[in-house]
C-alpha cells in the first residue's frame, strides 16, 4: 500500500514537470483544452479589476467546446457579495484559438499557449466605456503548479507590458487558520488519568489539533474556497 501511494505521489510530481517541447502556440486542438481547470494566477493593466470584488476576478471551473466550435467557460464570480456560478459562451472567429465575448463591453479572448495536460494561458482584451484593458490568466490542470509554470506566465505577462506589480497569485489566496500552529513541547502527564503521554499520545494530539484547525479554516474569498474545495460551503 505504501509503495502504491509513493508511486502515485511520484506520478503526480512528474505530471507537473515543465517541458517546453509540449507547449503549443499555434494550430490548437481546442478539444484538448476541454475539461477541468483551476485558476492559478492573473494579471491586468488595471489591477483593481482582478482584486477582490473586481469585475474580472474569476475562478475557472471548466472549459468546454460547444457545437459551433465556440468555448463555454464555467467559473465562480462574486456578484452582490455572493459567490455565483456563471457559464459564458465565447463565439468563434475566423482565427484558430481566438474568440469573442459579450461581457461588460466588447471583448476578445485568445489562447496564448498551452500544454493541454498541464496548463493554458489566455489573453483577454476588453473595451468598456471607451477604455481598453487587457487581462492574462494562467489555468492549471492541478490546484497548484510548480514555480517553473509561474515563471512562464510571468514572461508572458512581461511580453504584454505587465510587470510583477500587475500579477496576482491564487495559491492559498485569502486563507487563514482558525487555530494557531502548535509549537512542539515536552511530553505531559495526564493528571486526570495518571497516564503518561509519550510520543504516540502527542502525535494523536497534533492530529486532533490539525483536524480542528482545518475544520475552522476561513477563506476571505468565498469563490477561491469553492474553486478549491467544491464540497464545502463557500463561506466556511
Amino acid at each position: 500500500m505504501a509503495l502504491l501511494l509513493l508511486s502515485l505521489g511520484l506520478g503526480l510530481v512528474c505530471a507537473q514537470d515543465f517541458n517546453p517541447r509540449r507547449i503549443v502556440q499555434r494550430n490548437y486542438d481546442v478539444s484538448k483544452v476541454s475539461g477541468t481547470w483551476y485558476s492559478i494566477s492573473m494579471a491586468a493593466d488595471n489591477r483593481k479589476r482582478i482584486e477582490e470584488d473586481g469585475d474580472l476576478r474569476i475562478f475557472i471551473e471548466s472549459i468546454q467546446v460547444v457545437e459551433d466550435s465556440g468555448l463555454k467557460l464555467s467559473f465562480h464570480f462574486m456578484l452582490h457579495a455572493e459567490c455565483t456560478d456563471v457559464a459564458m459562451v465565447c463565439g468563434k472567429t475566423g482565427k484558430n484559438g481566438e474568440y469573442t465575448i459579450n461581457y461588460l463591453g466588447e471583448n476578445s479572448l485568445r489562447i496564448l499557449e498551452a500544454d493541454y495536460q498541464r496548463y493554458v494561458i489566455l489573453h483577454m482584451q476588453s473595451s468598456r466605456n471607451g477604455t481598453a484593458s487587457q487581462v492574462l490568466a494562467l489555468y492549471g490542470r492541478f490546484p497548484e503548479l510548480k514555480s517553473s509554470f509561474l515563471d512562464r506566465f510571468d514572461k508572458a505577462c512581461k511580453s504584454h507590458g505587465l510587470g510583477p506589480e500587475k500579477i496576482i497569485r491564487f495559491s492559498n489566496q485569502g486563507r487563514r487558520q482558525g487555530l494557531p500552529r502548535q509549537q512542539p513541547g515536552p511530553a505531559r502527564r495526564s493528571r486526570a488519568r495518571g497516564v503518561g503521554m509519550g510520543a504516540q499520545g502527542l502525535g494523536w494530539g497534533r492530529d486532533l489539533r490539525q483536524s480542528l484547525s482545518e475544520s475552522l479554516t476561513v477563506f476571505s474569498d468565498p469563490c477561491y474556497a469553492r474553486s478549491r474545495y467544491p464540497s464545502r460551503p463557500s463561506g466556511a
